[in-house]
């Protein structure tokens, strides 16, 4: 592999600052550099979900980006989605209507649930349904998560009225 290159970037509002080799994915990065650990790695291929983050805002899978990409960028991950102790109310909806199991792929669907009220804040239950099929989940049947993200929705949207 080729020399370390120094990385400074924010990730999840904080200044942050790493060394990556270039072949170095920015999931590997954010697990083994910075100890976040919320993203997972599914497939390695970009076609579960499971390593979603934001970068610049827009919904990525993190292991399909190189770490040096991040240079100077903003990366959101599933660790930045709280304020504090207080759970971000998609985080409360899954709780509520049990839309989650084993856990794994949670994060991913999380930060891409987030991302699609970020630009739509009035999904269509198609719209919802769409966004989040490039997260795969084992375990559930979908409807529940589906039924969370609208529920956040609908209370995301009262909350700016």
């Amino acid at each position: 592999m080729g020399a370390r290159q120094h990385i400074s970037a924010n990730v999840n509002g904080d200044p942050v600052e790493f060394l990556a080799e270039p072949g170095t994915t920015l999931l590997d990065a954010l697990r083994d550099e910075l100890g976040l650990t919320g993203s997972k790695e599914g497939c390695g291929s970009g076609d579960c979900g499971a390593c979603s983050v934001t970068l610049d805002g827009r919904l990525v899978c993190s292991c399909l980006v190189l770490a040096v990409e991040a240079q100077g960028r903003r990366i959101t991950t599933i660790e930045g989605m709280a304020d504090g102790g207080t759970l971000h109310p998609l985080q409360q909806k899954f709780l509520e209507h049990a839309a989650l199991q084993c856990g794994f792929c949670t994060p991913g669907i999380l930060v891409a649930a987030k991302a699609l009220l970020d630009v739509n804040p009035d999904p269509t239950e198609v719209e919802a349904r769409y966004w989040l099929a490039g997260n795969l989940c084992r375990c559930t049947g979908y409807d529940k998560v589906i039924r969370a993200v609208m529920d956040a929705a609908a209370d995301l949207r009262q909350e700016r009225v």
